[in-house]
């Protein structure tokens, strides 16, 4: 079973990225969010299509620290498989700004 990270709008990520709800996702992100995969910036909208929604995406959460902000996660996609990842994420006014994502 997935753990729930302890911060709201996190667990709001994940609950939509596992439910393939493209308007939840985007609902928790700050306007102007960014993201970054492996160390490189990348455009948000653009991988999150390609590798969540189009892809089928999933997050089993294993462990959540930093208050809820930092997760390692078995991540599952049609394209990749599944793969262990590290997510990084931060939060302003209940939304958030960015995530940082990449294998762990």
């Amino acid at each position: 079973m997935s753990v729930i990270p302890a911060d709201p709008a996190v667990a709001a990520f994940v609950s939509a990225v596992n439910g393939g709800n493209r308007d939840a996702f985007f609902a928790v992100l700050a306007p102007d969010a960014t993201m970054s995969d492996d160390g490189s910036e990348r455009d948000l909208a653009g991988w999150v299509d390609k590798e969540i929604f189009s892809a089928d995406g999933r997050m089993d959460i294993e462990t959540a620290s930093d208050e809820g902000r930092a997760l390692t996660a078995t991540f599952t996609n049609a394209t990749y498989g599944t793969m262990r990842t590290r997510w990084a994420f931060t939060v302003a006014d209940g939304r958030i700004t960015r995530f940082e994502t990449g294998q762990a």
